[in-house]
């Protein structure tokens, strides 16, 4: 067994805020952790450092099937670096490419799943990624999508929507720890009990109220105004947009909805997104 916990979720589904909690479950101030110190907390598996030393040449000019057999030895890299567990941002899906695992389980020791209802995410995707919402619907239903090869990450093998909730959330267990984004909006206190649970973090109730008011969408917001988000693509507005639910009843024609919600149904069912009348 490993030390790598990974933090997986589809683009715009709240990897991110939990990345923000355990850093500041970890910290334990009486401020909120700043979002340019959130590497310090956890790692990315697709951050070019790794995949450039290992081939000896920029990851910006490596192939898919490059990268694909890079990875279980950047994992391994991630993974020797840190002697306790390690918090590990990951969007890809869960399975392999090329024939090449996207997770290597072998310096795994669990996961934690955040999944987030189709309807929101597109909106939030079509706003980072600087494509038109009809784009990113498309996008979500291929289970071709991934992402750029460039200088700040290497590709990653997304797949459908529907595609990456189903390979990371059929193995939920003891292990694999599956939250919706919603619960974490709604029921904060029992679902982030639930991460700590499974990380075996301190129970005090006082230090992950704290973590959780200090990884609050509004701190966010205003940490970000402040001093900017390295995560931000640059290609729509603020990294940290809205942080509700149900977004997509203002910003979606209903065409737009019956497209995501014939492509996802059986998934959308599964964690309660469908809409009534669909």
């Amino acid at each position: 067994m490993g030390n790598i916990c990974w933090l997986a979720s589809y683009p715009k589904s709240g990897n991110t805020w939990v990345r923000v909690f355990l850093a500041n479950m970890i910290a334990d101030r009486g401020e909120p952790v700043p979002l340019r110190e959130l590497p310090r907390f956890s790692d990315d598996e697709a951050l070019p450092e790794d995949y450039t030393a290992l081939a000896g040449r920029p990851s910006s000019e490596l192939s898919l099937q490059e990268i694909a057999c890079l990875r279980p030895k950047v994992h391994a890299r991630i993974a020797a670096r840190h002697q306790g567990t390690v918090f590990v941002k990951t969007h890809n899906m869960s399975g392999s490419f090329d024939g090449y695992p996207l997770h290597d389980m072998d310096v795994t020791v669990a996961a934690i799943y955040v999944v987030r209802n189709p309807l929101d995410v597109v909106l939030s995707m079509s706003d980072h990624f600087g494509v038109d919402i009809d784009a990113a619907i498309a996008s979500m239903a291929s289970d071709d999508t991934g992402t750029a090869n460039d200088s700040l990450h290497v590709s990653q093998v997304l797949g459908s929507w529907s595609r990456h909730v189903s390979g990371w959330t059929n193995q939920a267990g003891p292990r694999v720890l599956v939250v919706r984004y919603e619960d974490l909006l709604e029921r904060p206190a029992k679902t982030f009990g639930k991460v700590v649970k499974l990380l075996h973090m301190s129970t005090d109730r006082a230090r992950m109220d704290r973590a959780i008011k200090h990884s609050g969408f509004r701190t966010l917001v205003e940490m970000e105004r402040k001093e900017g988000f390295v995560e931000a693509s640059g290609k729509g507005g603020r990294f940290f947009r809205h942080g509700r639910s149900h977004q997509w009843r203002e910003g979606l024609k209903r065409e737009q909805v019956a497209a995501i919600v014939d492509r996802h149904r059986e998934q959308m069912a599964r964690y309660k997104y469908l809409p009534p009348g669909y």
